[in-house]
Parts: C-alpha cells; structure tokens; sequence
C-alpha cells in the first residue's frame, strides 16, 4: 500500500533567491501520493515584502513551470538588451 499525504524530503529540491528589494522566492517539488493517483507540482512561493506586506504561494503542472520559465528566460532577455522601456509594461511616471 502507497504511503498517503505530503513528501517532505527536507530541502532536497529547494531553491531560494532572496530579491534585491528583499522578497525571498523558494521554488519546491511538492508530491502528493495519494492511493488512487499520486500527484507532483512545482510550487513557487513568494515571501512577503520586508516592510510586512503578504506574500503569495502558486502551485504548477510541470508544463506550465517550463512555461513560466520560457515567459521569465524571454523578458530577461528583453530587459538586458532593451534600449528604451521593456515592452508590455507602464512608463515611468514623470
């Protein structure tokens, strides 16, 4: 019989950044195994601000972590070599 509940292998598998404006980003395997279908997610947790505003937690499929990360590698790309603003955002206010 298949063990039921969360895989919690301590950090094997973790990744953290900490932001330059002091957010901390943890990216996790999360792995559910219930009897009837285990399921794995990538899950992506967005610490809080440090001046106390909340954080956010999202969990992926695998397809859609390669897709955020595809989106994340394109706007790197375009924020390094842009000469003017980065397409799809605001202007700077004036």
């Amino acid at each position: 019989m298949a063990a039921t509940g969360r895989d919690v292998s301590g950090t094997a598998g973790t990744t953290e950044l900490v932001t330059k404006c002091g957010r901390r980003i943890v990216v996790k395997c999360l792995k559910l195994v219930p009897e009837e279908r285990p399921i794995s997610r990538v899950t992506l947790d967005v610490g809080g601000h440090r001046d106390g505003g909340p954080g956010i937690w999202a969990s992926l499929t695998a397809t859609e972590a390669r897709e955020l990360a595809r989106q994340l590698l394109d706007r790197a790309d375009i924020a390094e070599h842009a000469a003017g603003p980065v397409p799809g955002t605001a202007p700077a206010p004036a």
